[in-house]
């Protein structure tokens, strides 16, 4: 095969060649069939070392120019032209690599979504900051706590953590302001 693409951050099994990384593109936006954007499309294709940013980047520039994608308020969407390289080409990209990209992807849309249904807001006082974390149910909030914490590094380390599990912290509280410790077993099993 080929190698016409910088291979800098590439592992073994990534891609070398421009066009396959193009298929993979393509692969990855009909797979998840959501927008994602450019700089989400670089960070998962790097994050896997699968690709080379630089290439990541020009493979974007040129599916775009192409009409295989459009970009719209920064986030990319595929177009029919790219459906079909990824329904006809996908497969020609090893197995390794679809998963590892659909993988990144899938968590990427999983951590937006929970982005997207909870918030924290950090708010800087006298004596620290206030994290205000937020659950939502749909229209409202099922829960709001806010705790102070003295120093921003504090405040974003706890902003992390809400967002890697909200509904552990709902379950934990729940568990502890009811007495019904069965609604947070889970959490604490190794």
């Amino acid at each position: 095969m080929e190698h016409d693409a910088f291979t800098g951050g590439v592992e073994p099994g990534g891609l070398w060649n421009q066009n396959d990384i193009r298929i993979l593109i393509c692969y990855v936006l009909h797979s998840v069939d959501a927008p994602l954007s450019r700089e989400d499309i670089g960070a998962l294709l790097q994050k896997k070392a699968l690709a080379n940013y630089f290439e990541v980047g020009d493979a974007l520039a040129a599916l775009e120019r192409l009409g295989h994608i459009t970009v719209q308020d920064g986030f990319c969407q595929i177009e029919r032209t790219g459906r079909e390289i990824a329904a006809t080409l996908g497969d020609t990209l090893p197995l390794s690599v679809r998963d590892k990209a659909l993988e990144a992807a899938l968590v990427l849309l999983s951590q937006a979504r929970v982005q997207r249904e909870n918030r924290v807001e950090i708010t800087e006082g006298e004596k620290g900051f206030k994290v205000s974390c937020h659950i939502s149910g749909g229209d409202m909030d099922l829960m709001e706590v806010s705790l102070y914490v003295p120093d921003r590094p504090q405040a974003e380390l706890v902003r992390q953590n809400f967002y890697k599990d909200p509904e552990g912290a709902y379950r934990l509280l729940l568990s502890f302001l009811t007495g019904d410790t069965g609604y947070a077993k889970e959490l604490f099993k190794a």
